[in-house]
């Protein structure tokens, strides 16, 4: 079969998937190479629209390499008998991971105090930190990423509580409603899918219920928070710092990076070369099964 790769991946993860057909990697001719690609593997950059579809009319399969298909038009490729597939379990490590990353680096200023050394200050007093050991992590979206955060956080010592959605059975989380995960937790984390629910849902009210001095950490989807209010609140000093790694329009150049007290990363979370060659393995692994 032939399987056209149009985004960037690792070549890791191209190497597994020549495994299961032949590839086309980046082609200079897309629209020449969608002419008879029976697969196509994308990340985020290509967008499977109608009318992108239309330029592939042996397309049978169309797999995202990450965890969301947003970028991608279901109902286009359901209508076309084109399957949907993408490849969430690779990357819940690398994203379980980082998350816990940006806690230690929330807690202890790394942030602030890596580019205070950058600017020749030794700001050693001003740089005091805390310990998570038994603070409280409060997520959500406790699903397959939320719950391996869970399992990581309590091997830290912190104590973990989850709102839905989903809601899955998980060593040790206590599931709350959201106003009590906001009122009791020291830092926040999302991990939930991007629905009409979860939009926005970090926002001046639910931050006005989180205690004062509170971290959120965001690696699911810009459109889950307000950044204004994010904003705002970190601007007068209503909670203590964030952890951004995705925004509602991306590449990010909004007046959040005005503030030293936010982390900021360019939509890394599942960039890791073992996370890749997970996704790549996965990939080959359901083609070799049949289309």
């Amino acid at each position: 079969m032939k399987i056209l790769i149009s985004d960037d991946l690792d070549a890791g993860a191209v190497e597994n998937i020549r495994k299961a057909g032949h590839v086309v990697y980046k082609p200079a001719e897309l629209d020449a190479e969608l002419a008879d690609a029976e697969v196509l593997v994308v990340r985020s950059a290509t967008k499977v629209t109608k009318e992108f579809l239309g330029k592939a009319p042996k397309l049978k399969i169309v797999f995202r390499a990450g965890v969301g298909v947003d970028n991608i038009d279901v109902e286009a490729c359901k209508a076309r008998g084109i399957k949907v597939q993408n490849t969430p379990q690779a990357s819940t490590n690398a994203v379980a991971e980082m998350a816990m990353g940006c806690v230690i680096g929330l807690f202890r200023q790394l942030g602030r105090a890596h580019h205070s050394m950058k600017s020749g200050k030794w700001e050693k007093k001003l740089l005091m930190g805390h310990e998570i050991e038994g603070k409280t992590l409060g997520i959500i979206g406790c699903g397959r990423i939320g719950c391996a955060v869970a399992t990581k956080a309590h091997a830290l010592g912190m104590k973990v509580v989850a709102y839905k959605p989903p809601r899955v059975d998980c060593a040790g989380v206590k599931y709350v409603e959201l106003d009590d995960l906001l009122a009791h937790s020291d830092v926040v984390t999302i991990h939930a899918a991007p629905t009409k629910e979860t939009e926005n849902i970090i926002n001046a009210e639910t931050i006005g219920k989180m205690r004062k001095g509170a971290y959120i950490i965001n690696l699911a989807r810009g459109t889950m928070v307000d950044e204004e209010a994010l904003y705002s609140a970190l601007k007068e000093g209503k909670l203590g710092g964030a952890a951004l790694d995705v925004y509602k329009n991306e590449p990010y150049t909004g007046k959040l990076l005005e503030l030293e007290n936010v982390i900021f990363t360019p939509h890394v979370g599942g960039s890791t070369f073992e996370a890749q060659d997970k996704i790549g393995a996965v990939i080959a692994e359901e083609l070799k099964k049949g289309i």
